[in-house]
């Protein structure tokens, strides 16, 4: 992504671990440790979440951190749902997620996708200062599918395994 490549060349000094492109990705439901047998279930839940939603398109078109006040920790980019299809489609699969048994998410959804951790203070204000002023151009993506992602850390970063892909499509 080019909006890593221009904060990378921006503020070399910064000590971030970056997302590889390859690795972006929204999250709707996080799970966290869970059992082979749970895995199975949350897929059966996504497969049923999206039942009756076809693609839809959001729109990426800005820039911020985590948190909002003290040492930036994340660098995002934000994703403006203007149709509401994906908050709608979150509410369904976190929905369906509690009918299987798992834990309903506390905090309110806030799609985002993560560009950057920021691992050490220093330099990370210049960086998320530098993120937020970096002209961004909005970009149109079109969701037609949710995906099942084992997350494997090690020491050169996530490991991403697609468990099960459930796409969106509406029957006739």
């Amino acid at each position: 992504m080019q909006q890593i490549a221009s904060l990378r060349e921006a503020v070399p000094a910064a000590h971030a671990s970056w997302s590889r492109d390859a690795n972006l990705h929204l999250t709707l439901k996080f799970l966290g440790e869970v059992s082979q047998d749970s895995v199975q279930s949350f897929s059966m839940a996504m497969f049923r979440a999206v039942e009756g939603s076809a693609p839809f398109t959001i729109l990426l078109e800005q820039t911020g951190v985590f948190p909002k006040q003290g040492s930036p920790r994340v660098l995002w980019i934000g994703i403006n749902d203007p149709e509401g299809k994906l908050v709608e489609l979150q509410s369904h699969l976190e929905d369906e997620s509690v009918r299987a048994g798992f834990e309903k998410e506390g905090r309110r959804f806030n799609p985002h996708l993560t560009l950057a951790r920021l691992r050490k203070p220093q330099h990370a204000r210049t960086l998320a200062s530098t993120h937020r002023e970096l002209a961004f151009e909005p970009a149109e993506i079109t969701v037609s599918e949710l995906v099942v992602i084992r997350s494997e850390l090690n020491s050169a970063g996530s490991k991403y395994t697609v468990i099960s892909r459930h796409p969106l499509s509406i029957s006739l």
